[in-house]
């Protein structure tokens, strides 16, 4: 295929994780060092900022600052959840994109997210096809949820799960400190799916772990989970839950919209009223007569660098060096994946998926990890996310804190000349 001259512009969309930076520099320093790439520009809040026509010069960007991205949690360049209509409804945004990529040349474009970002991804490609304007579109995937279809794992997952075993890890002492007896109900995320509260598992696995697991792959059910929380608190008087904020009953309805009918009322008689583990513990203190704790890991689980995985580190990185390195090969309407190789030891290679296949598709943990009661994983999920937290990812540090990137954000004004 012909060589493809024009710039590239970069996208960060959905929610942050603690390596989607690392994809960013990747793709930034792979870009910078492509022929074929005439300006790197970095979009800001994703779509939107190049419908707004904010985005911002990557080349005028300390090289060690790039770098510095690999270890910054969080998104540099801002994300965005923008929803992009179908074009045959209406091409308003398209023709604006459209218009913004010729003023500028671009002719790479790499968004790097989740489910809805790839559904993003595979609208922009469909329609430059359709209008007959070049422009070579990546995917870069994302998501510490990862439950993105066609890829074994995604960037973020492993530095999240890393994150969560070791701070269960860390519950489990703290609550068994006293010998009262104590119920702790930790609420991690996921909402279809459970690949964030099994990495819980990975903490029993050490040995301090939850007694109790529920995923959203399968229905829950109020009585028979106080059953089974008080046969535990029965026979050792400390039990630790890890709920799916996600979870459902038979009937699709979201456990956590039980608060208004299970709120639990002080001695003043007020509601109180929160998210699933309050809704769990409101419910359990009207059956037991438990020292019950509610613990909801909320936006540490995707921000927490200190903790990440330099596994996912290296990966995040390659998924963006990779996407630059086949879109000016001549790939384009694909996203960026990885595929474990066969063996004892771990190893991914990197494959390329239709995305059309991947958008608004979810992969979910498979009904065959989870044990026969629906309460835990076994060693099939284990030796799946095991290798995936593997290694220490280390930031440099400025008086014992971790030092983050620091860009410039040179706004782009006008179309940058030819290298």
């Amino acid at each position: 295929m012909s060589e493809l001259k024009g710039a590239a512009i970069f996208g960060q969309s959905g929610g942050p994780t603690a390596v989607i930076n690392a994809s960013a520099a990747g793709g930034f320093q792979e870009a910078l060092r492509q022929e074929a790439i005439t300006a790197v520009y970095g979009a800001a809040h994703g779509i939107r900022g190049i419908l707004e026509e904010k985005f911002y010069d990557i080349g005028k960007e300390d090289p060690y600052e790039l770098e510095l991205l690999k270890t910054t949690p969080s998104s540099a360049l801002g994300s965005v959840r923008y929803k992009l209509k179908d074009a045959d409804e209406d091409e308003t945004d398209y023709k604006r994109l459209l218009e913004v990529f010729k003023k500028y040349n671009i002719r790479y474009f790499f968004y790097n997210g989740g489910n809805d970002s790839m559904d993003t991804c595979n609208k922009v490609s469909k329609y430059m096809q359709k209008v007959g304007y070049e422009c070579r579109v990546m995917g870069v995937p994302k998501t510490i949820d990862n439950d993105l279809w066609g890829t074994d794992h995604c960037p973020g997952y492993g530095s999240a799960a890393r994150y969560i075993a070791t701070s269960i890890m860390e519950v489990y002492q703290d609550a068994h400190v006293y010998d009262q007896g104590q119920i702790t109900v930790l609420e991690i995320m996921g909402r279809n799916a459970g690949w964030l509260t099994a990495a819980s598992a990975l903490a029993k696995h050490a040995g301090y772990g939850p007694d109790l697991i529920y995923l959203p792959e399968l229905p829950f059910d109020m009585e028979k989970f106080l059953d089974e929380v008080n046969d535990l608190y029965k026979k050792q008087k400390n039990v630790i839950i890890a709920v799916s904020e996600g979870i459902k009953d038979k009937d699709g309805k979201y456990i956590s919209e039980y608060g208004a009918e299970l709120a639990y009322k002080d001695s003043f008689g007020h509601v109180q009223l929160g998210g699933l583990a309050n809704t769990l513990v409101n419910f359990l203190r009207e059956k037991t007569d438990a020292k019950i704790r509610g613990i909801e890991f909320s936006l540490l689980q995707r921000c927490a660098a200190h903790l990440g995985s330099k596994t996912d580190v290296d990966e995040a990185a390659l998924a963006g060096e990779m996407a630059v390195k086949y879109a000016v090969e001549g790939k384009t309407d694909y996203m960026v994946a990885f595929e474990r190789a066969a063996g004892p030891e771990y190893k991914c290679n990197i494959k390329l998926v239709n995305l059309s296949e991947v958008a608004n598709t979810e992969k979910k943990v498979p009904r065959e990890w989870i044990d026969e009661n629906g309460t835990g994983l076994k060693q099939e999920f284990i030796d799946y996310a095991l290798p995936l937290i593997q290694g220490e990812s280390a930031p440099p540090m400025v008086n014992s804190l971790p030092r983050f990137a620091k860009l410039k954000k040179v706004l782009a004004t006008e179309p940058a000349m030819c290298k």
